[in-house]
């Protein structure tokens, strides 16, 4: 009898003890007796500290507009682990989600039998995640690296363009503790031949060209092969215009994702559609424009109207939070800011607060739904603010954040992705919501 969701979950759950375990050898081998399912569509691959999830958002959009069947794989999610895999827009059922942990796992007891180590909870996920999408008929997966690059368990494919967005100091256990290193673990996904796309700077930017080079892939960088232009537009859009050297411009895209930050990755996303335009007819300057038009990213400057207004955003490093507070001030020209924070503690806890919150702010602390969770009162005796209070749950820091703030108000929930999925299911269920359209 197939697995139920539930039941999916469990046995995922179950393979946590095999912890974090980076290295290709185990998913190759269980690609392999799965008859390799991501060789049977192209794919694009992305990875950055900041800015993949919304660059894969955006990427996998055009592809939909394209009218290409597009699979997209992401982490992590927000409430459902049906979030990670989505095709054609759609996160797959519960059902299906039972299904292809199901089809996996015999093929895991194999693996077993034959005296390899047990696959981690991410490597089965993936391997799951590519069955299900050969499974569908996609012809284009966008898939975004879970930690790094170089040895992450999505760096098996062979991607019709690698991207990397953007590289600052994160995961520095793993990946390195400069950020040198770190973009040497993130160049990791530059593949032979195919082209790599960039927002990357300085030191980081260095370690890609030379990696491109050795791999005599084409290098295409923000700043120098195309450029971002953004402006306020209208309906709580921003308009980005993209220009290229070599490709062409697309002019007055409409983004509904907000801020600087996010119209660099909006060009990231189009200069790769451009590189894939040259292969496949469909990607034009119409479904450019109207997959720009519709991506989203739930969680990322994600607006719920009201009074007071909430916003809730997944910033959850330093370059996260000075992306997050340069869009809050474009947005609400300084006006003060009631925010509900909640950190994990192997994050720069203090780099994150001291970007984030003014002395005119007011900030509500908690503990994220995770082991890793920063203690609220010890959160809170960082924050210089006008007022600072932690709460012992997520629904009594938003209920005291919209008191505070009153009716004329903002209430800005952030600092973990953890924090925020938890957050948005409490909003969803106690008003309609009205992402910024």
């Amino acid at each position: 009898m197939t697995m139920s969701y539930e039941e999916a979950l469990q046995y995922l759950h179950s393979t946590g003890k095999f912890g974090i375990n980076l290295g290709l050898k185990r998913i190759e081998k269980l690609l392999e007796l799965m008859g390799n399912p991501e060789r049977r569509y192209k794919t694009v691959h992305i990875t950055g500290t900041n800015g993949k999830g919304s660059t894969t958002a955006i990427t996998a959009a055009v592809l939909q507009a394209s009218g290409i069947r597009t699979g997209m794989y992401t982490s992590p999610h927000l409430l459902e682990y049906t979030e990670r895999i989505v095709i054609d827009g759609h996160p797959i059922t519960q059902q299906a989600f039972g299904e292809i942990i199901d089809y996996t796992r015999p093929f895991i007891e194999t693996m077993l039998t034959e005296g390899w180590e047990h696959p981690t909870e991410f490597e089965i996920l993936t391997a799951a995640a590519f069955h299900c999408f050969a499974a569908a008929g996609v012809e284009y997966a966008v898939i975004e690296v879970g930690l790094g690059g170089l040895l992450d368990s999505t760096n098996v494919i062979r991607p019709e363009a690698a991207v990397i967005t953007n590289v600052t100091l994160e995961h520095t256990d793993r990946c390195g503790t400069t950020v040198a290193e770190i973009a040497g673990h993130k160049a990791g996904i530059i593949k032979k031949n195919s082209p790599v796309v960039t927002a990357a700077s300085k030191e980081a930017l260095a370690v890609i060209r030379k990696q491109a080079a050795l791999m005599e892939a084409p290098l295409f960088i923000l700043g120098e092969d195309f450029t971002s232009d953004w402006k306020a537009g209208s309906d709580g859009r921003q308009q980005v215009t993209v220009q290229t050297k070599a490709y062409g411009s697309s002019e007055n895209l409409q983004l509904r994702l907000l801020g600087r930050h996010q119209a660099a990755n909006c060009a990231v996303a189009v200069m790769t559609l451009k590189l894939l335009a040259r292969k496949d007819s469909r990607i034009t300057e119409a479904t450019i424009a109207a997959g720009v038009a519709a991506a989203v990213w739930p969680g990322r400057f994600e607006l719920f109207a009201g009074r007071p207004a909430i916003l809730i955003d997944g910033a959850h490093n330093a370059a996260g939070a000075q992306a997050l507070r340069q869009t809050l001030d474009d947005v609400y020209g300084g006006r003060r800011i009631t925010f509900v924070l909640g950190i994990l503690r192997d994050k720069d806890v203090r780099a994150i607060t001291g970007t984030l919150i003014r002395t005119e702010d007011e900030a509500i602390t908690v503990a994220p739904l995770s082991e890793r969770a920063e203690d609220p009162g010890e959160l809170a005796a960082l924050i210089t603010a006008s007022r600072v209070q932690s709460a012992s749950t997520v629904e009594a820091a938003i209920g005291l954040a919209v008191e505070w703030a009153g009716q004329d108000g903002i209430v800005c929930v952030c600092g973990s992705l953890y924090l925020v999925g938890t957050a948005r299911n409490i909003i969803l269920s106690r008003q309609t919501t009205v992402p910024w359209v």
